[in-house]
């Protein structure tokens, strides 16, 4: 019943299973608190705790480190602190679960040296860090941009603590390409597979995408035929994400090419697809073949949302079809959708300089 949502449903059968004296154990409790606090409904799993301390079943260290998940996950570090302290005079020890939380949650805070507090503190308790625990560190870290920091736990990692795994590595790529650190990234990468550590989809798109933004086109290709060659189930993300990188570099015979061997592939673009080769084709002077592409997208059961309008009717008037840009902007408003920002500014300097030229 939790797993499906149905708490109020779960609720009432252990209120049954009480009412008919049917021996209840802590873990039946566990799993309504957990699903309450999943829900974010703290309030109702406190109300549980509550309703089994009146049949004499005190919280364990499972119903504890549900609640300080649960408060940390909605911004109330303080108050996970003080279920800790609550835990602790009742004689459970925090454990690594208990301690990976109240990272997490400080590194939401972005109090990113109480995180490290913390960390050392658990060390100090003989509370043996885990790999959640390092990737939680390193992900707060490069989040913060403190990238040096997190490549400091890496290497700890590496010599003593538990092997770094397929999030380790995609956390630190993500933030190496974010900060323009290419090849250290690339490098990273290339000890990753060393490793012993299988990419997944997540970690390739982080690559290519990576690559792709900072124009090393080249590269981006070499990686993507290796997948290919792997095995691994390429999804529409990932060729979506090369398909951006060989339009951004000028490349967009590869990219047409890429975008009609979706089929092949028992792929189907997307709106997000569609809206980056109709881009790509009218900044390279090709408005009519975009426009054609974008009125095929209901063949394929995707029809254009207001971002394919935007970017369509932007085209137009990059390109001088001021007259086009302006019926498109009829039919989008017909639709239901709107001008965004960039259009509509678009259309503002079009007027004023229109303008201007009558007045010379």
């Amino acid at each position: 019943m939790c797993n499906l949502g149905q708490q109020e449903e779960a609720t009432r059968l252990l209120n049954e299973m009480v009412d008919n004296n049917i021996s209840i154990n802590i873990d039946t409790y566990n799993i309504l608190i957990d699903a309450h606090c999943k829900e974010g409904m703290i309030s109702k799993a406190v109300q549980t705790i509550d309703m089994m301390r009146k049949q004499c079943i005190e919280p364990n260290v499972v119903t504890y480190n549900t609640l300080v998940d649960a408060h940390c996950k909605e911004g109330m570090v303080f108050e996970a602190e003080d279920i800790i302290d609550a835990m602790i005079k009742r004689g459970i020890e925090p454990d690594v679960v208990t301690y990976n939380a109240l990272i997490n949650g400080h590194f939401f805070q972005n109090e990113m040296d109480k995180a490290r507090r913390v960390f050392n503190l658990m060390i100090e308790k003989g509370c043996e860090p885990d790999i959640v625990t390092y990737s939680t560190m390193i992900n707060g870290y490069c989040k913060g941009k403190r990238l040096d920091e997190a490549m400091e736990l890496f290497h700890e990692i590496s010599l003593k603590g538990p092997i770094p795994d397929t999030v380790t590595y995609s956390t630190l790529l993500q933030s190496m390409f974010q900060l323009g650190r290419v090849s250290t990234a690339c490098e990273l990468f290339r000890k990753m597979l060393a490793s012993g550590q299988v990419p997944d989809l997540v970690t390739c798109s982080i690559l290519l995408n990576g690559l792709g933004k900072t124009g090393d086109i080249e590269e981006a290709l070499k990686l993507f035929q290796a997948m290919r060659n792997s095995g691994l189930e390429l999804d529409i993300v990932l060729y979506t994400i090369l398909i951006d990188g060989l339009c951004k570099a000028g490349y967009i015979e590869f990219a047409k090419e890429l975008f009609h061997q979706l089929s092949d592939n028992g792929l189907k673009p997307d709106v997000y697809t569609y809206c980056i080769m109709i881009n790509g084709l009218c900044k390279e002077g090709l408005p009519d073949e975009a426009y054609r592409l974008f009125g095929s997208m209901g063949d394929n059961d995707c029809l254009p949302d207001s971002c394919c309008y935007n970017v369509m009717i932007r085209g137009f008037l990059c390109n001088s079809y001021t007259s086009k840009a302006t019926q498109l902007l009829t039919e989008m408003v017909g639709k239901g959708f709107s001008a965004d920002i960039i259009t509509a500014t678009l259309f503002m300097d079009l007027i004023i300089h229109s303008n201007k030229s009558i007045l010379l």
